[in-house]
């Protein structure tokens, strides 16, 4: 089975950075695709950015320029970097993954079948 656990979420001023991590254990994981993905109250989780196991990353129009998604897969952790944070950002931010192989990775959530629990981002002005 497999298991995520992100950290690194907290509170900070407008312009400030955060690092997330993910942690994904389980000798089961396969696949090729995760992401980041975001839900601020009363609205629609979003895709923050996705990663293929060949390295292709993808960053969203909103955050492009900012925010930046990596991996180790040595460590088996996958990051997001946030710099030059708006209070816009503010949201509980998911890691997931695909449990299927794929030559390249869905930008849509519902591809990816496996969640962790979410890390608070809060963003004061």
């Amino acid at each position: 089975q497999v298991q995520l656990v992100e950290s690194g979420g907290g509170s900070v001023q407008a312009g400030g950075s955060l690092r997330l991590s993910c942690i994904v254990s389980g000798s089961t994981y396969s696949g090729d695709c995760m992401g980041w993905f975001r839900q601020a109250p009363g609205k629609e989780r979003e895709t923050v950015a996705i990663i293929h196991s060949g390295g292709t990353a993808i960053t969203g129009n909103s955050v492009r320029g900012r925010f930046t998604i990596s991996k180790d897969n040595v460590k088996n952790t996958l990051y997001l970097q946030m710099n030059s944070l708006k209070p816009e950002d503010t949201a509980m931010y998911y890691c997931a993954v695909d449990l299927i192989r794929r030559r390249s990775c869905y930008w849509g959530d519902k591809y990816y079948g496996q969640w962790g629990q979410g890390t608070q981002v809060t963003v004061s002005s």
